[in-house]
C-alpha cells in the first residue's frame, strides 16, 4: 500500500510540475493527490504498521497492534491535526493578500513609482531590485514580483528591455523573501511550523541572501541589456489621495504581525486578522462606502462593490490558496506514515559529504543545497513541507535557516521555479529557454554565493 501511495503522489507531482504541457491548472492534480491519498489511507488502515506522531515528532510506539476503531480515530485526529495547521497558514496568506490589494484598489503601490528618476538602466536595474529585495520581504515575493512588474510596464515601454529587468526582479525577490517570515510560502511554513523566530531569521539569512541578490545584480549590470538610458514619461502620482496613506499604513499593518507573535505567543494568522481589521476600517473610512462584505440585499449589494474590502476579496488569487491546500496535506498524508520520516533517517545516514556535526545529528549541506537546486525543477512548497515531516531538529537550528535560504533563493534558477518566476512569465509571456540561457546562470551564481556565504557564517558566528 505504502508503494501505491509514492506512485500516485509522484504521479500527481509530475502533474504539477509538468502543468503548462498539461494545459491543466496545478491546482487540480494537487486537490486530487491530496484526496485519493487519504482515501486509500483509510482504506487500508489495517494493513499499516507504523505512524507518525507529528506532536511528538517521532514515530507512534504500539500502532500495529491498535484495533481497526482504534486505527481509524487516529487517523481522523491526524488529518484533523494537519488541516489545522495548513489552515494557519492559508488564513496567514489571505489576510496578507486582502490588504495588498486594499493597497491596490487605493492606487498605493503607483506611490513607488515616484522614487524612479533617472532614465540610466543601469540604476533603474539597481533601484528596481533594491525595491524587490525590500518589498518581498514585507508584503511577500509574489506580491513584490506582480507590484514591481506592473510598475516596470510603465517606466520601460521597450518589451525586450523590460524582460532583462523581470528576471532580476525575479531573483532579487525571491532573495529578499528568504530572510523575512512573511516573505514567501516557504518561510511562513517554518516560522509557523516553530522551526524558526523572527529575530533568528533575520540574523542568519539576512547577509547571505543579500548576498544573492548584489552578486547578480552587480554582474547583470555589465551586460550589453542595461546600458545607456531609456524613455520616460512623467508621472502623475497615485490616482487617489489616500494612495500613500494607505501604502504606509498597509506595509506597517504587515510588519506589526511579527511584532504581535512575539508579544502574545498567539499564531500569526491571529495578529494578521488584526492588520487586516484595522487597515479594511480606515480603507472603509476613506472611500466612504457601507461595510458590505458579504449581502444578499439587492440595495446593499449594489453599493457593495464600491467597497474596497469587497473588491480586494474578489481579486485574491484562490487557486493559489487551493494549491497550497491541496500540496500540504498531501505531504501530511505521507508524513503520517512515517515514509518521510524513514526517508530522513536514510539521507542523513547516507550523505555525509560536505556533512556539519549539529546538535549530535550528522546533517549534509549538500542535501540542502540539492534542496534548493530541486526547488527550480518542482515546487518548493512541498519540498518544505517533506522536510517539515524529515528533521526533527529543535527551532532555530541551522539546518532550518539554510533550508529556507535554499528553498526560497533556489527557485530562481529556472523561471517555473518559484511563484514569482511564474507570475512574472505570465505578466511578460517570457519564454523558458530564453530565462534559461539568458538569467538562469546568474541566479545560479547568486544562489552559491549566498550558501558559501551562510556556510562561512554559521562556522564562525
Amino acid at each position: 500500500m505504502e508503494t501505491l501511495l509514492i506512485v500516485i503522489f509522484v504521479i500527481g507531482y509530475l502533474a504539477i510540475t509538468l502543468e503548462h504541457n498539461l494545459k491543466i491548472d496545478k491546482l487540480i492534480p494537487a486537490l486530487a493527490m491530496m484526496a485519493i491519498l487519504w482515501a486509500l489511507m483509510a482504506f487500508g488502515i489495517d494493513s499499516f504498521t507504523t505512524w507518525f506522531d507529528s506532536g511528538k515528532h517521532a514515530l507512534m510506539e504500539g500502532f500495529s497492534a491498535l484495533g481497526h476503531e482504534d486505527k481509524m480515530h487516529m487517523l481522523e485526529e491526524t488529518l484533523l491535526h494537519h488541516l489545522g495547521k495548513t489552515s494557519e497558514i492559508l488564513v496567514f496568506l489571505l489576510g496578507a493578500m486582502t490588504i495588498v490589494e486594499i493597497i491596490d484598489y487605493f492606487d498605493g503601490f503607483a506611490t513607488i513609482k515616484t522614487f524612479v528618476k533617472t532614465k540610466s538602466k543601469k540604476k533603474i536595474l539597481w533601484i528596481f531590485a533594491f525595491l524587490a529585495f525590500i518589498l518581498s520581504a514585507i508584503i511577500d515575493n509574489l506580491t513584490a514580483t506582480i507590484v514591481l512588474i506592473s510598475i516596470l510596464q510603465k517606466i520601460v515601454k521597450d518589451r525586450n528591455a523590460r524582460i532583462w529587468y523581470a528576471g532580476l526582479i525575479i531573483i532579487a525577490a525571491n532573495a529578499g523573501g528568504a530572510w523575512s517570515p512573511i516573505g514567501d510560502v516557504t518561510t511562513t511554513m517554518l516560522w509557523i511550523g516553530n522551526k524558526v523566530t523572527t529575530v533568528k531569521l533575520i540574523g542568519y539569512l539576512l547577509v547571505p541572501s543579500l548576498v544573492c541578490m548584489l552578486v547578480p545584480t552587480f554582474i547583470a549590470s555589465f551586460l550589453p541589456a542595461f546600458r545607456g538610458e531609456i524613455e520616460t514619461e512623467e508621472d502623475s502620482g497615485s490616482k487617489s489621495k489616500f494612495g500613500a496613506k494607505m501604502l504606509y499604513l498597509g506595509l506597517s499593518a504587515i510588519v506589526f504581525v511579527p511584532i504581535f507573535k512575539t508579544i502574545t505567543h498567539l499564531p500569526p494568522y491571529v495578529g494578521m486578522m488584526l492588520s487586516l481589521a484595522v487597515v479594511a476600517t480606515f480603507a472603509e473610512i476613506y472611500s466612504s462606502s457601507k461595510i458590505a462584505i458579504s449581502s444578499v440585499d439587492p440595495e446593499s449589494d449594489a453599493e457593495s462593490h464600491h467597497s474596497p474590502v469587497h473588491s480586494a476579496l474578489t481579486k485574491i488569487e484562490l487557486p493559489s490558496i487551493l494549491f497550497f491546500l491541496g500540496i500540504l496535506m498531501a505531504v501530511a498524508a505521507l508524513e503520517s506514515l512515517g515514509l518521510l520520516f524513514n526517508f530522513a533517517e536514510g539521507l542523513k545516514q547516507g550523505t555525509p559529504l560536505l556533512g556539519t556535526e549539529i546538535e549530535g545529528t550528522q546533517i549534509s549541506d549538500l542535501v540542502v543545497i540539492l534542496l534548493g537546486v530541486g526547488s527550480a525543477i518542482i515546487d518548493n512548497v512541498p519540498l518544505v513541507a517533506a522536510s517539515l515531516g524529515m528533521f526533527s531538529e529543535p527551532m532555530d537550528n541551522p539546518l532550518w535557516h539554510f533550508i529556507a535560504y535554499s528553498a526560497g533563493t533556489g527557485g530562481s534558477m529556472l523561471i517555473i521555479g518559484s511563484a514569482a518566476g511564474v507570475v512574472a512569465m505570465g505578466m511578460e509571456k517570457i519564454d523558458f529557454f530564453w530565462y534559461l540561457k539568458k538569467i538562469a546562470w546568474l541566479a545560479f551564481i547568486g544562489f552559491i554565493a549566498g550558501a558559501i556565504c551562510f556556510v562561512i557564517m554559521r562556522y564562525f558566528f
